[in-house]
C-alpha cells in the first residue's frame, strides 16, 4: 500500500517538475482563487454579524436568532 502511494507521489512530482507551460497556468490559476476568495470578498459580503450583534456578542446574537426562527417552525 505504501509503496502505491510512493509511486503515485513520485508521477505526480515528475510530472510537476517537468512543466513548462503548466507552472504558468497554476499560476493564473492561484492568482484567479485570491481574487474570488480575497478581492471580492471584501466588496460584496459585508460583515453583517458585526453590524447587527450588540456590543459584540456574536454568540449571543446567533444563538437568539437560531432559537427565534426554531419557535416560529415549532408553531407549524
Amino acid at each position: 500500500m505504501t509503496q502505491t502511494i510512493k509511486r503515485v507521489a513520485r508521477f505526480y512530482y515528475e510530472g510537476f517538475t517537468g512543466m513548462k507551460l503548466g507552472k504558468t497556468l497554476w499560476l493564473v490559476v492561484l492568482v484567479k482563487l485570491f481574487i474570488m476568495f480575497a478581492v471580492i470578498r471584501l466588496f460584496f459580503m459585508p460583515d453583517v454579524l458585526s453590524q447587527k450583534a450588540p456590543d459584540g456578542d456574536k454568540a449571543g446574537y446567533v444563538s437568539s436568532q437560531i432559537i427565534g426562527q426554531s419557535d416560529i417552525d415549532d408553531g407549524d
